[in-house]
């Protein structure tokens, strides 16, 4: 009995890490930047809207989506989620406007994303217990895969065919990935259950799902504002350099801290952990706004990459801990709902600053403010829970 649960855990936790990486690919719309603007003839915010619109649309999800979760089956939830993702990026790829790209690839395509993303994390978690950071970790770690390896596909497809066959191609991955993963989970047995409530480490109170709420704000602003631009941030502050090369570096750290990240959450004091995450990503960011022209842009990206990655695996496995199983899947979606603004708001930003000032130094300076509220919040979080014994 115990080999065929270790046997299922491991077959569910395969097929929400196959989904998630190809979801992952959203984290290299940078690639897409330019060629979107030369097509609409628009500005950079307008089309880093795009981007920070899908953010609202998976964050949506996310929040939601627990209430679907055990209405169908593992596979079914899997394999819709694909299809859905498919159709959006087809609207976007055939699309005629900025705004239909809006429908077809940060509407339609954001939502199944967060609905295929936020269901893997809770599943893995599920059927892996006593290794939810673990688990957790390795789902967000194929999420950064995807945005290791998409920027390089992503350009190939571009340089063929623009905009519209990287979509064509995405949906044409996101339909066989669908009924690989589908079949997994059916082979698994896999089914979403609600769980009993367990004790929590700490206080399930307004005040601090708020902390963790700002908490996750600040530590995950900078990471999509650098992700969101990194092809053109690296490009201001180094002439010459290739496109693709910055998310690529971005996105292999994220991996790594995402792998980081889950693993330290089952060992490490989480308080302690949150914060230095964030407290890094903040030197990193004043760092790369002060020397990026003269050096140290690849380790700077590299390391808000890192950090970016442990966060986002970090907080899902501590919210996991520290409220149970029961309360996780509802918590961590208010909670993410930081993620996303922190998505809106951040890409937009960045564009909307560049605009007015043809560079990212204070884009930089402002997220790395941002990193510095989140170490506050976290540290006040944990104090006034000192009992609890994940602190």
């Amino acid at each position: 009995m115990r080999h065929r649960k270790i046997h299922s855990g491991t077959l569910v936790l395969i097929s929400a890490s196959i989904v998630s990486a190809v979801l992952g690919s959203i984290h290299a719309f940078s690639m897409f930047l330019e060629p979107l603007e030369t097509q609409f003839a628009t500005t950079r915010s307008a089309v880093s809207l795009t981007y920070s619109f899908a953010l609202m649309s998976l964050t949506i999800a996310v929040l939601f989506g627990p209430r679907f979760f055990g209405r169908w089956s593992a596979a079914t939830l899997v394999l819709s989620a694909c299809a859905f993702a498919a159709c959006g990026a087809v609207i976007a790829g055939m699309a005629g406007s900025l705004r239909t790209v809006w429908l077809g690839y940060s509407l339609i395509f954001g939502l199944a994303n967060g609905l295929g993303y936020g269901f893997g994390l809770q599943i893995a978690a599920q059927v892996n217990p006593g290794r939810e950071g673990l688990a957790m970790g390795v789902v967000t770690a194929s999420y950064a895969f995807g945005s290791v390896f998409s920027p390089i596909l992503f350009g190939l497809a571009v340089e063929a065919g623009g905009f519209s066959a990287a979509m064509m191609a995405l949906a044409v991955t996101l339909i066989v990935t669908g009924v690989l993963s589908a079949s997994l989970m059916r082979r698994a047995g896999a089914e979403y259950r609600v769980g009993k409530s367990q004790p929590s480490a700490i206080s399930v109170s307004l005040q601090s799902q708020l902390l963790l709420w700002l908490g996750y704000f600040g530590g995950v602003m900078a990471g999509l504002m650098v992700i969101g631009h990194a092809a053109e941030i690296a490009a201001s502050l180094r002439s010459g350099i290739s496109p693709w090369v910055a998310p690529a570096i971005i996105a292999v750290c994220n991996l790594l801290g995402s792998l980081a990240g889950g693993r330290l959450a089952d060992k490490a004091s989480l308080g302690f952990l949150l914060a230095t995450l964030a407290l890094v990503t903040s030197i990193a960011l004043a760092g790369l706004a002060v020397f990026g022209q003269v050096g140290g842009l690849l380790v700077a990206f590299s390391v808000i990459g890192f950090a970016y990655g442990g966060t986002i695996a970090a907080y899902p496995a501590a919210i996991a801990k520290l409220f149970g199983m029961k309360e996780s899947a509802k918590i961590y979606g208010r909670i993410f709902t930081a993620w996303g603004c922190a998505g809106l708001l951040g890409p937009w930003f960045a564009g909307f600053l560049f605009d007015r000032n043809a560079n990212y130094q204070l884009a930089l300076f402002i997220a790395s403010v941002a990193g510095l509220v989140s170490v506050l919040a976290i540290v006040i979080l944990f104090r006034n829970n000192h009992g609890s014994r994940h602190s």
